[in-house]
């Protein structure tokens, strides 16, 4: 039984194929495209799941569409009522598009399911919807390794739904609680996203990130004023400080008089104040998340948990789950936002038609190491290096590997592309941009020379799964780098005594622990576990750098520019490594040398 998952036209479009319930390929349409976050259909992402599979459209069982767009157009419609005569502007901006495509889009997919394959046949080969967050239940607990779960979700909005609560058993979800639009934890620190001059639905991991530079100045305000949380969790926040139900913006003019300021501009230089938000609504999440995870384990003594949605990518807030919450094992779907939801929709409705049980994976999960995108052949790479002109050499693996942990190891930066493509927004090991984590430069090298992105960006570092508690305080395993964990206290170095007078970016001049590349401000680093088993050819890397240097781990970020798509192909990677700063460049068998 094949079934393929879409998610599209709202943002980070993808397409999933399952093959019973395992999973064929997974891909996000921004890859072929090389548009960041693109929301069109996700026509390339389609085409190469039917490639990988070798099969046509017509040899799909069922089709399923991530979300229900009927109700998202009901949820539109008694926003607008309600806040009548104000939202007009956004009214008339927002209502062409439905009346258009979106209010018509099953006519407008089986238009392009036919256009792919001119055999396929809506009323054979069913195309099915699935609601936001069923979906995104569904992504966070059948790849899972759990037989029973809570399963949270937690995102911006769905139709309506904001957080929710299931719990799964076995092949079966049952949806036990929600909250709904307009009070989300997603919104809610996205209106912060704008507020501090990045992109909405992008660059909320750069909040994150800026968060340890400031102090939490301003989290008594914000339950003050914007947030009434709780002690089970729920909450409802203050709609006047917030624009985003009916206007252009995510902020209204009081939430600028509450704190003082107006919103920041793209590119503006970042104060004091700036990272003080950044950590303040950072703290607020996380009391949020925290509360919410805590009741719910009280309530249900279920040991395991599963998250989706947005908001499940902040590793930060995953990482005190973890560990205080009282859940004795947490699972976060990979692709956590609206691209697993195409996951999620094809894993809905399998489990929702087949009678099959959910098969025994003897604890592991069934995301193949989220490694389900294209990869290339030698001689597809051979053919791209010599239409371009590149000297390069092939070798064996082995000494492959022994050359690049010498490279490493030197300080050179590393280009590494081989495997198939990460399917989420992380990098693991395939589509990476490697090196050596005990560099004290190398944050600022790789943010300004290869990234062109923020100097206050951390990077995450890539660490053999046995030698792991050596280094870190995580108990747990992170294959999919989304959990914050603290370096053990003798990995620590010294901190000069000025570091306490320090502020904002020029904390970053002290390095704080061996391996300070990847340290972040107050010794967190996000980390990614790999083990021989799930990730073999990433693993002999880590290893060969390990023997080499007695070093288990590297620095390992995404092999793309800032505002760009992670690279798909050869000829994206040859240009990447062309237009950075990076030393070295790994196709799979070959090596190159700028």
């Amino acid at each position: 039984m094949y079934t393929l998952g879409i998610s599209a036209y709202f943002h980070d479009s993808a397409a999933c194929l399952l093959r019973d319930d395992h999973i064929v390929a997974a891909v996000q349409e921004e890859r072929f495209t090389r548009k960041k976050n693109d929301e069109c259909f996700p026509l390339n992402s389609i085409l190469y799941c039917l490639r990988e599979a070798k099969i046509t459209l017509s040899q799909v069982d069922h089709i399923v569409f991530y979300e229900k767009p009927f109700l998202k157009f009901e949820r539109l419609l008694e926003t607008y009522l309600t806040f009548a005569p104000a939202g007009f502007v956004s009214f008339i901006k927002a209502m062409p598009v439905w009346l258009k495509d979106k209010l018509f889009l099953k006519k407008n997919l089986i238009k392009q399911f036919k256009s792919i394959d001119c055999n396929w046949n809506p009323k054979t080969n069913k195309l099915l919807f699935t609601t936001h967050h069923q979906s995104h239940a569904a992504s966070a607990f059948y790849p899972s390794p759990f037989t029973k779960a809570v399963i949270l979700t937690a995102d911006g909005v769905g139709e309506w739904t904001t957080t929710s609560v299931a719990i799964g058993t076995n092949n079966r979800i049952e949806q036990v609680k929600e909250i709904n639009f307009p009070h989300s934890i997603g919104l809610l620190y996205s209106a912060f996203t704008y507020y501090l001059g990045f992109k909405v639905n992008c660059d909320e991991y750069k909040v994150m990130g800026l968060a340890p530079y400031g102090e939490p100045l301003y989290i008594d305000q914000i339950f003050k004023h914007l947030v009434d949380l709780k002690e089970d969790g729920s909450f409802r926040l203050s709609m006047q400080y917030f624009n985003y139900c009916t206007g252009l913006t995510m902020t209204s003019f009081r939430f600028n008089q509450l704190f003082g300021q107006s919103p920041r501009q793209a590119g503006a230089e970042i104060s004091q104040f700036h990272m003080n938000m950044a950590s303040s609504i950072q703290a607020a999440t996380e009391k949020i998340m925290l509360t919410l995870t805590s009741a719910l384990y009280r309530e249900y003594q279920i040991d395991d948990l599963c998250m989706a949605g947005g908001v499940a990518l902040n590793c930060v807030a995953n990482g005190k789950i973890l560990e205080q919450s009282g859940f004795k094992r947490i699972w976060i779907q990979p692709a956590a936002g609206d691209a697993g939801g195409a996951l999620g929709a094809a894993y809905a409705v399998y489990y929702k038609y087949s009678q099959d049980a959910r098969k025994d994976t003897g604890g592991s999960d069934k995301m193949q190491n989220s490694l389900l995108g294209p990869s290339f052949s030698n001689d597809e790479i051979r053919k791209c290096l010599i239409v371009n002109g590149i000297s390069f050499e092939e070798l064996s693996t082995e000494k492959l590997n022994e050359k690049v942990a010498t490279f490493l190891a030197d300080g050179k930066v590393v280009g590494y592309f081989r495997g198939r493509m990460e399917f989420g927004p992380r990098a693991l090991g395939a589509r990476s941009i490697l090196a050596d984590p005990r560099n004290a430069g190398m944050q600022s090298v790789l943010n300004q020379k290869i990234k062109f992105r923020e100097s206050f960006r951390p990077f995450a570092p890539a660490v053999m799964e046995e030698q792991a508690a050596d280094y870190f305080e995580l108990a747990a395993k992170s294959p999919y780098m989304l959990l914050v964990t603290r370096i053990k206290p003798e990995h620590r170095v010294h901190i000069p005594e000025n570091d306490a007078v320090l502020k904002g970016f020029d904390r970053l001049k002290n390095s704080r622990s061996v391996i300070p590349a990847v340290t972040h401000i107050g010794y967190t680093a996000r980390l990614q576990t790999v083990n021989s088993k799930e990730n073999p050819g990433f693993y002999n890397l880590l290893q060969a750098f390990y023997k080499l240097t007695g070093c288990p781990c590297l620095v390992n970020t995404s092999f793309n520019r800032m505002d760009e798509p992670i690279v798909n192909t050869p000829q994206e990677a040859l240009d990447c490594f062309m237009l950075t700063g990076m030393d070295i460049l790994v196709l799979e068998d070959f090596l190159l040398r700028k």
